[in-house]
């Protein structure tokens, strides 16, 4: 009996830091050893997900093209950016290339994008906070509030995307 209980608490708390559409997502800091901000270093805290409607691509680099078509969607939108942020988050620890030669690729994409937040993610500290897929390409939309509006881990289809900037345009 004493093992059925510690078994189900242990689900409980497990659950309790995954994602749930429609909530606010669990803080989260990303810092120090476990990675940072590219365009300084400093860290990044999820409570910076708010007054915008904010795209998140959370990716294994190994899966840097799977959402290609969407980012592609998004560019040609053109959203204020006044009202609408996008987010990347790198999943370092989930790729076999080495660390040195991603960041310099990181430092780049943020000159080449200055409006969108670059992150590194050296320990796959929102893989194990938020419960979200770990080797993949990670799609979130958060309303201005921080709430929770759509994910999708793997190749976003047609419907995704169609469904996805019905979203963001629906929260503008």
């Amino acid at each position: 009996m004493k093992i059925k209980i510690l078994l189900l608490s242990t689900l409980l708390t497990l659950n309790l830091s995954a994602i749930t559409l429609g909530e606010i997502p669990s803080s989260v800091v990303i810092e120090n050893e476990n990675g940072g901000m590219v365009l300084d270093g400093t860290a990044w805290n999820s409570s910076m997900i708010k007054n915008r409607v904010y795209v998140m691509f959370y990716v294994d680099p190994d899966e840097k093209d799977t959402n290609n078509l969407f980012s592609a969607t998004l560019k040609k939108k053109k959203y204020d950016r006044d009202n609408y942020g996008s987010i990347a988050i790198i999943n370092l620890a989930a790729t076999w290339k080495p660390n040195f030669i991603i960041e310099a690729l990181l430092k780049d994409k943020q000159e080449e994008f200055p409006d969108t937040i670059y992150v590194k993610d050296k320990n796959s500290v929102l893989v194990n906070e938020w419960n979200i897929e770990d080797d993949a390409s990670n799609i979130l939309i958060f309303s201005k509030q921080g709430n929770l509006l759509f994910y999708k881990s793997g190749e976003m289809s047609e419907e995704d995307i169609s469904n996805a900037t019905k979203i963001i345009e629906e929260n503008l």
